[in-house]
């Protein structure tokens, strides 16, 4: 009798385990962004299904290299997120292309919502992650090979070529990933005494590191 009763209570178990995986499932082919509506509930409203085109699942925006050369740290993300593509909404992906200048840094920074792996079009880069526990996992990459950076972890990457350009894909599993620069967040928020405290520097050192980094709004 208690054999039965345990045999009971693991099948409605899994049951209810079934039906809760079931449920998280997508209930409809697509649900393409409607990026008019104001109205959003952990991402967008879906657009009536009678109004999408092929357009709302196609972006060329990856397609080229971008002007690196010009930027304050050498480097261009060309972003393929739901906001770009409103036919990712939903399905849990988005892409991105970075491109580099000779030396150019993409510096330090998290994506809150997703992990990240990044396939070298060309060059070679210097990239890692930092772990919970403050130890650097780091390693010099090159064309045709990839690195995966796990979801919320501090990273980087750095083109160490000083005369030629360099370009990866990266791939998220997240519609919306996210990304907080580690520098503009602190200089950028923070409080001029809470910097001054925390890394030890002069409050006039704090002053001009934060003239860089304008707050948001």
């Amino acid at each position: 009798m208690a054999s039965t009763a345990t045999h009971l209570v693991v099948v409605v178990t899994m049951l209810v385990s079934a039906m809760a995986v079931a449920e998280s499932n997508m209930l409809q082919d697509f649900c393409v962004a409607d990026l008019s509506n104001a109205i959003k509930v952990n991402g967008y409203t879906c657009k009536d299904s009678t109004q999408v085109t092929p357009e709302d699942f196609y972006f060329q925006g990856l397609a080229t290299a971008k002007a690196a050369a010009n930027t304050s740290t050498g480097t261009v993300v060309t972003g393929a997120t739901v906001e770009k593509l409103p036919g990712l909404n939903t399905l849990g992906l988005s892409m991105s292309r970075i491109d580099y200048a000779p030396n150019g840094l993409n510096p330090p920074h998290v994506h809150p919502r997703a992990s990240e792996v990044i396939f070298v079009l060309e060059g070679q880069l210097y990239v890692g992650f930092v772990t919970t526990a403050g130890k650097l996992v780091a390693k010099y990459i090159n064309k045709g090979e990839v690195f995966v950076f796990p979801k919320g972890l501090l990273h980087f990457q750095k083109n160490i070529a000083r005369s030629a350009p360099a370009s990866v894909l990266a791939a998220f599993d997240s519609q919306l990933p996210g990304t907080q620069s580690l520098v503009a967040s602190l200089f950028g928020a923070l409080p001029d005494n809470i910097l001054v405290e925390t890394f030890q520097i002069k409050p006039k050192q704090v002053k001009t590191i934060k003239s860089r980094y304008q707050p948001k709004k």
